[in-house]
């Protein structure tokens, strides 16, 4: 092994500077984040515990295993997302220790909206049932929900990932021995009853839980009966005359008591205890936000965050001499262990060659994969297109989308175009993905966009007017801006997370416990045979 020894002087000036622009990248990701856990706002809140009710997050936080931590899966999703504010997407997702099991956590949000179903709603839903299916995790519903957004109907209703892909997920996970389980702790409306009425379980809470196809309103209009919510979709009707539901609460927390108990029985396998005893890097992970550079042009050294990611600060690289701007090499995190590759310059041919290769050898060992993106992408020119760097880019994209180990992928710093793709990028089918609040992610960066736009544009000028159109050097710049602000406005964190393209805004301070709990989730799933394409030669 090769113990990593850091080289950041943690007192100097350029650290300092480096930490000053992090705090205020943090301020950023932490105000949503606020809006995000606040819900619905103070009215809301007064409102919802009138009537007897635990807020989405007080539910999980009874639920869980005392002391144990919540993985939270698309906390900033919806954020700024529609004209109607939608905080955290109107539901809270995740994944948290229930009696032993790690389970996944969905509980609907009624302080927002009457926790009623818009797109992104839907959208953080079902990626949490597939979170869910490939790492063999129960589901657990909480509903308080008001069903569809009626007004986006469109959004939500008839596509093949819209609100049926909820109901056909608990249907196949249940056949998979997944256990599904529903507590029904407020309004269960319209196509939103089936999520109970399609679980293994389900458990309904007295006075506050409702299950009906068509509400009171709905009922009056089309048949012109007059009836309570209770009457038609109570828990004493659903659990002693239709048994719509199997269990009757008295209240939340016997509800939350009661789903508890049947997780404690299920036949769900406990996490596996990593094989090794976890140690602590030889450098403070705190030091990470030092790490990177306050100006984003300037590059992020790999080794340092190595040193302060990985076990003991241990790491046995892969051909370190060759294709030296990425960095492939084994180590543990948590005590588990893990094959990373991590960005350290552009990807050239070598690089390439080097991480399908790599990715092979984990694959055949069982070794989960840590994708660490800071890449601007593979490299261009003439002789690196006659060297073949499409081919040999396309035998890393190939071993990434056939191997069928774990894979995690963290945006460190910039993600951009097709090295996005090589790092296992969203559509690479990573177990889980997130980035940290200094990284940015689009098709090119925001300067080569508007440096290409504006040669079009010239082009497109002197095709017109002759040799001599053209814009100034004024005039460049003056049509460069906006482009350059646009890229910068949709390419942050916050803007990639409430579009639900990345699972969670780490802190890199947070990170080891991030990776760790994705580690242990994944250790005790199905393990899936890798077989690879045809590599171009």
């Amino acid at each position: 092994m090769t113990t990593l020894v850091s080289q950041l002087r943690t007192g100097s000036p350029a650290f300092a500077r480096n930490l000053a622009a992090y705090a205020e990248l943090r301020r950023d990701v932490n105000d949503v984040r606020g809006l995000a856990i606040a819900g619905g706002g103070a009215k809301s809140l007064a409102t919802h515990a009138s009537r007897g009710k635990l807020t989405a997050r007080e539910r999980i936080h009874r639920l869980l295993d005392p002391g144990t931590p919540f993985m939270e899966i698309g906390q900033l999703a919806g954020h700024a997302l529609y004209a109607d504010a939608v905080p955290s997407g109107a539901i809270v997702t995740g994944i948290g220790r229930v009696r032993g099991r790690l389970c996944m956590v969905m509980a609907n949000d009624a302080t927002v909206k009457g926790g009623t179903y818009f797109p992104i709603t839907i959208k953080k839903q079902v990626r949490a049932q597939a979170i869910a299916r490939e790492n063999a995790l129960p589901c657990i519903y909480l509903v308080d929900s008001g069903g569809a957004f009626l007004p986006m109907q469109e959004d939500i209703f008839p596509d093949e990932h819209h609100f049926g892909r909820i109901f056909r997920n608990i249907a196949e996970m249940s056949s998979m021995k997944l256990p599904q389980i529903a507590a029904v702790m407020g309004s269960c409306t319209a196509g939103g009853a089936y999520i109970p009425a399609m679980c293994d379980e389900t458990v309904i809470v007295k006075g506050t839980g409702t299950i009906f196809l068509g509400g009171p309103q709905l009922v009056q209009a089309a048949t012109g009966e007059q009836i309570d919510a209770e009457s038609l979709g109570g828990a004493d009707l659903h659990t002693r005359l239709s048994g719509v539901a199997d269990h009757f609460a008295n209240d939340d927390l016997q509800a939350l008591a009661m789903v508890r108990n049947i997780i404690a029985r299920s036949r769900v396998t406990s996490p596996l205890a990593p094989p090794s005893a976890p140690r602590d890097p030889h450098y403070d992970p705190s030091e990470l936000a030092g790490v990177v550079n306050a100006n984003p042009k300037e590059p992020i050294v790999a080794a340092e965050i190595l040193a302060r990611l990985l076990d003991a600060s241990y790491f046995v690289p892969y051909r370190e001499r060759f294709g030296p701007t990425l960095l492939c090499g084994t180590g543990e995190i948590g005590g588990f262990p893990v094959g990373v590759l991590i960005n350290d310059g552009v990807l050239y041919s070598e690089s390439a060659q080097k991480a399908a290769n790599f990715i092979e050898l984990c694959s055949q060992t069982g070794v989960p994969l840590v994708f660490l993106h800071n890449i601007a992408g593979f490299m261009v020119g003439r002789e690196y297109e006659a060297g073949g760097i499409a081919k040999n880019g396309a035998k890393m994209v190939n071993a990434v989308s056939n191997a069928r180990v774990p894979k995690f992928s963290l945006m460190i710093g910039g993600s951009y175009g097709a090295g996005n793709f090589a790092m296992c990028g969203r559509a690479f089918g990573p177990r889980l993905m997130g980035m940290w609040p200094n990284a940015r992610t689009s098709v090119m960066g925001g300067e080569q966009a508007a440096t290409v736009l504006a040669t079009v544009r010239q082009d497109q000028l002197r095709k017109a007017g002759g040799a001599t159109a053209g814009m100034s050097a004024e005039e460049v710049e003056t049509f460069k801006d906006p482009i350059r602000k646009h890229y910068a406005d949709h390419s942050g964190a916050v803007y990639i997370a409430s579009r639900l393209w990345v699972d969670s805004v780490v802190d890199p301070s947070d990170t080891r416990g991030w990776l760790s709990l994705g580690l242990a989730m994944s250790a005790a799933s199905p393990k899936e045979e890798t077989r690879f394409g045809v590599f171009r030669m």
